[in-house]
């Protein structure tokens, strides 16, 4: 796999989630100016409801003008997450509630080239990451309950990502600390404030006449909050 040059902060990652699915390769094309393309697999088992599977998210990375960024919202991901990997995307991330082993996933994952991230639900402690940081590329921390898009962004989810922020500046690490659930104009400043960089945004974006224009702008909002950080 050839890694390509990474994108600085903050990041926007539009969830292909709010797309028109019938015109896949058109809705990747419109979001060519974001930093990834986010794409959530669930399987209808850890959370309820069901998306993409593997051969999906091949020909998502065989058309998107920009890396792939999947979410694997999933049980067994020991099994299931070293596939995707291998289909090419740039990072996969796996549920800390889902996996038996996360570091050696995590391995595994950066072994074949992906880049490795952890997610966690609203109701998940941060804590248990704090002594593994640097065995993850990028920790997730929702901000909706997982499995459904357009959902409303939980603003008590906002001390967790401090924590996880203020562990990683303390410890040196560079773990980047995403976001995803209800990130739009009005939450964006908000989780960059707490400490996020790279952010999921579904409706935001496609939800836009000007889909460009709503990349630019979150992009600025969510800079100008980290500011506040």
């Amino acid at each position: 796999m050839t890694l390509e040059p990474l994108p600085a902060a903050p990041r926007i990652n539009p969830s292909i989630l709010a797309a028109d699915f019938a015109n896949m390769q058109a809705e990747l094309a419109r979001i060519a100016s974001a930093d990834f393309v986010h794409v959530d697999v669930m399987d209808n088992h850890f959370v309820p409801n069901l998306t993409f599977g593997p051969q999906m998210v091949e020909r998502i990375q065989q058309t998107s003008p920009i890396p792939l960024d999947v979410h694997l919202m999933m049980t067994d991901p020991d099994r299931w997450a070293p596939g995707y990997a291998e289909l090419g995307a740039a990072s996969v991330t796996f549920h800390l509630e889902a996996a038996a082993d996360p570091v050696a996933l995590a391995r595994r994952l950066r072994d074949i080239g992906a880049r490795a991230g952890i997610a966690i639900k609203p109701g998940t402690a941060a804590e248990p990451l704090f002594d593994v940081l640097d065995e993850f590329d990028q920790i997730l921390v929702m901000t909706v309950e997982p499995g459904f898009g357009g959902q409303g962004f939980m603003p008590e989810t906002m001390p967790k990502l401090r924590a996880l922020a203020d562990e990683a500046r303390r410890r040196g690490s560079d773990v980047w600390l995403q976001v995803d659930g209800g990130i739009a104009d009005q939450t964006i400043a908000q989780a960059a404030a707490a400490g996020a960089d790279t952010f999921v945004a579904g409706s935001a974006v496609y939800g836009s006449d000007d889909i460009e224009a709503a990349v630019t702008r979150l992009r600025a909002i969510a800079r100008a909050g980290s500011l506040e950080a």
